[in-house]
């Protein structure tokens, strides 16, 4: 086990973070990611806008949030659209990273071409980095918090 392996086992047991995911209807071909913003998170959740999207969700890393975020996106093929907002996270910079995974993919290092997250290394392989690039279209909103901007965009 590495140190940042062993930081990320510390951090889970002293700052525990709820691993929320909250499903809306399946037939929907919009995806909803708030990054860091819980809160918001919740706020969509509990409101309408959760019954006009697939799923909604958090990401916090720049490394295994990105792999499960691309891996889940391609086992739902319905999923076209990932409205991507909520303030991303600070150091981490993951939805800054996932719209380059996104755009440029991975090098041959599994290192997110042009990130400046401090870890930005991918598990996935570059067949499902390709597949999340022709499946999905991101609707950049990162720093977006208002259940109302993202109201409309829906």
């Amino acid at each position: 086990m590495n140190l940042l392996d062993i930081a990320g086992q510390i951090c889970k047991a002293v700052l525990p973070i709820r691993e929320d995911v909250f499903y809306g209807d399946p037939r929907s071909s919009t995806a909803i990611c708030t990054l860091s913003s819980m809160g918001l998170l919740r706020e969509i959740a509990e409101s309408d806008v959760i019954r006009r999207v697939a799923v909604a969700g958090r990401l916090l890393s720049e490394n295994k949030g990105i792999d499960a975020l691309i891996r889940s996106i391609n086992k739902s093929p319905n999923i076209t659209t990932l409205v991507l907002c909520g303030k991303d996270v600070a150091g981490h910079r993951a939805g800054h990273s996932l719209l380059l995974a996104h755009r440029y993919g991975i090098d041959e290092n599994g290192r997110i071409v042009n990130s400046l997250s401090p870890n930005p290394f991918l598990s996935v392989s570059e067949l499902e980095i390709s597949i999340f690039q022709k499946q999905i279209r991101i609707v950049d909103r990162i720093g977006i918090t208002s259940i109302q901007e993202i109201q409309s965009l829906i």
